[in-house]
Parts: C-alpha cells; structure tokens; sequence
C-alpha cells in the first residue's frame, strides 16, 4: 500500500490504530494477510476511512469480533481489514422501553453483563459470546438455541446506522420498538456479511430476565425415538426456549456422554413454578416415547452444557476437518442427521451434528481424514447433494483453503440472485466492501 495511504489513514484515526506488516497476522483472511488493518473509534472515522477507499477503490473487509471470517468465499481483493473493536459504547438503555442503542463492536458477553444488572437481557445466545460482537451478530445473523422462542437477530433489531460505501451514514429504522414508518431497511443489512455497508450502531428489543432458566438433556438409543419425541413436544403445552437435537458425537464432544445415542437439549425459562411444572411434563410426555435417561441441569452446570455445545466446530480445537451448516423441513431432520453421519463415516471422517430441532436448522461439524482435503471435500459434496434434493439450503460454515477452492462454499444462486445483485450494485458499485465473499461472487 502507498506510504501516503497510509499517512491519511494514520491522520484519520491515529497512527496506533493503523496495522501494517507482522502486526496484521491476527486478521489473515484465507491464508491472506491485508495491506493494512484500520481501527476506527468512532462512525465518523469509520465513514471516513470508507471514503477514502472508495476515492482509492481499495477493497474493505469489516471485522468485529472475527468468529464469523471463516464464512465466504476467498476474497476476490485483499486491501483493508476495517476492525470495529475500538466502537465498544453502550450508547443509550431505557428499561422502560426494553431497548438498548450499542455501538457495533460490543461483545454479546459485555452488553449482557451490563444489562443484567438492570434485570434485562437480549435473548440472543450465539456460541462465543466473549468475542462476537453486535454489529457481527448482525452482519451474519447468528443466533443460538434460543432461536427456538425468542427469534434470530433479525427479529430483535429496531434500528440501525449503516456506513454505505460512499462514505455517507445512513439510519435506518427507529429507536421504539413500535415503529412502522416506511420500509423496514435494517432488515436489509442483516445476514449481508458486510457487502452493503459497515454496521456502526444498532438498537435492539430486549426481555426482562427469567425468574427461572432450566435445561433438560433427554436422551434416547434411537433418533427416530428422538424425532418422535420433538414432534410431542412441539404438538403439546409445553413452550421451550430451545429445543436442539444433537447426536452421540456431538454429546460426547460436549461432555455429554451417558445421554444415550442422541439427545433433546431442552431449554424452559420463564416463573419458577411454570418451569417446574413444564419440566416434569417433559419426562411424562417422553416417557413413553423411548426415552432412556432424562436429567435437568441449572447453575453452572447448564452454562457449562449450553457452551460446550456452542464451542463445537471451533477452527483449529479437536481436529476440525470443516462446519457445515444446512436448513430442511424440521420433520426431516432426524433423518437427515443420521444419514449424515453415516455419509461421514463411509468416507472415514467423524460427525458431530446438532439442530435446532424446531427451525431444521442443523449443523455439523466434521473432524478426522489427518488434514487430507479429499474425503471432505466429498463429504461436503454428498451432504449439500442430500439436503438440497430434499428442497433444502447448505452453507460451508468454515473449511480449509484447500477444501473451499474446491466446493462451494454458497449454493449456487436462487432466482433472487438478480435482485440481489442489483441491491449490491445501488450500494457499492465500486465493490469494494468484503468483495467476492457473498452468494455468487457478490
């Protein structure tokens, strides 16, 4: 990168918060290193430093708290990292409106923590919540168990400042969450990994704390029992939080052996005597479905259980071959998860698969093959084949470089894919805003 690039860079947001050579290394996007990592501390240096790479056409890459960079395709251009880290303010709580305005580089673990002390929390639970932020918990639209009752990302934002590639800030949105003027535009941003423009600060819908929060681990010898049982649970009174199904793998993995050949993670939050109630209904409901051995953990023990299952599929932890993740039709998930894991198996690799039972949204983490490319690439292969035959979505959540330069990391695009690429092209039509990492080289 010129030497006057960077003394502007250097200018606008202070020449310690510019990475060059050795000290870029923690930001290498598939295999690559950037030019140069920026480290904005506010939305107007933000705004800024895109204005200058659009002026420059350098391409940018955002990076909140980087649990997410595995997913996309290898960058077409490598310039910029543009970190958020330094954007940590919570800017604005009001508990009587159960809303909060934070900056987009605040951890999930730092907000909640701040508003648990005033009872409340933001009844979202992505794995990692010590290093996602909020403005990457938006980009990518993660989520975790608790999608089940309380929704994705998408479904708790009211407002959002977006930095667009010109450089201009744009709000969208509002800061009540009765608000139905216009179209609903943060919606657009959520999910778009950072191709149309730079989150910067949202607001979000919150929920008083529960009185009581309890997991139910009921495990089963057979998924087909399992499946049985998500079905009764889903058709009863019973209203859980979560409702994950994870395999033998995935249970022994996440500490969770003696569960049985599978298990029905049950979350249920809510008044101590509903919880009580729900959760021996459960082992009634279930009892007679197959169930082998049921349990309920609270305390440390169910925190230790929900994060064990969220760190499964950490790059680079228990020989970690690649992450898929995939969509179908709920009732076909159990099925799918033991046909998965036998594909695996077939091609001498393990599979630790979990879902979120209620959605059908499963993912699975392959390990083993001693670093070989081939079996995964196969496995990869068979397991999108599957599930889109079925009528459903795959998405390579994190592989190797080998393993992606040879499969897809997206689907090959929908009918959408027009209008999508259009809406990219209105809003950085000089692409240079995480270029080629989006569906169809967007």
């Amino acid at each position: 990168m010129q030497l006057a690039l960077l003394e502007t860079l250097r200018s606008i947001v202070g020449a310690p918060h510019v990475l060059t050579g050795v000290d870029c290394s923690p930001y290498v996007v598939e295999g690559r290193t950037p030019e140069a990592v920026v480290l904005p501390g506010s939305r107007a240096e933000v705004a800024s430093v895109v204005a200058m790479a659009a002026e420059q056409e350098v391409p940018l890459i955002p990076w909140g708290g980087g649990t997410k960079m595995g997913v996309g395709a290898p960058p077409t251009r490598l310039g910029l990292v543009l970190g958020l880290k330094r954007l940590d303010r919570v800017v604005e709580h009001e508990p009587g409106d159960l809303t909060v305005t934070v900056e987009a580089g605040v951890t999930l673990q730092a907000l909640q923590a701040e508003l648990g002390r005033r009872g409340q929390w933001l009844s979202l639970d992505p794995a990692w919540p010590e290093r996602a932020t909020i403005g990457g918990i938006l980009a990518s639209n993660a989520s975790g168990p608790r999608r089940h009752l309380y929704g994705s990302a998408r479904d708790l934002l009211i407002g959002v400042s977006v930095v667009h590639a010109d450089g201009s800030i744009v709000r969208g949105g509002g800061k009540v969450v009765k608000n139905v003027a216009g179209y609903d535009l943060p919606k657009l941003y959520v999910g778009s990994y950072g191709a149309l423009g730079i989150l910067v600060d949202a607001t979000l819908k919150l929920r008083p704390l529960p009185e009581t929060d309890r997991l139910a681990v009921a495990g089963f010898d057979r998924m087909k029992d399992a499946g049985q049982g998500i079905r009764a649970i889903m058709s009863s009174d019973l209203i859980p939080s979560a409702l994950e199904l994870a395999d033998a793998e995935a249970l022994r993995a996440a500490g969770l052996e003696g569960a049985g050949s599978c298990a029905i993670l049950v979350a249920f939050d809510g008044v101590t005597e509903q919880v009580a109630w729900e959760c021996a209904e459960l082992d009634r409901l279930l009892g007679t479905l197959g169930l082998r051995h049921a349990r309920v953990l609270d305390g440390a023990a169910r925190d230790a259980a929900w994060r064990a299952v969220g760190d499964l599929g950490r790059a680079g932890t228990d020989d970690v071959a690649a992450v898929m993740k995939w969509g179908v039709f709920p009732t076909q998930l159990a099925e799918t998860m033991e046909q998965a894991a036998a594909m695996a198996l077939r091609n001498g690799l393990r599979a630790a698969i979990t879902a979120h039972a209620g959605v059908g949204i499963g993912r699975a983490v392959l390990s083993g093959g001693g670093g070989k490319a081939d079996p995964v690439v196969t496995t990869l292969t068979e397991w999108r084949s599957m599930v889109n035959a079925a009528g459903g979505h795959a998405l390579v959540e994190w592989a190797p470089l080998a393993v992606k330069e040879r499969i897809g990391v997206w689907d090959a695009p929908g009918p959408a894919f027009r209008v999508m690429a259009r809406i990219k092209e209105r809003l950085d039509p000089r692409g240079i805003l995480n270029p080629g990492r989006f569906v169809g080289g967007i």
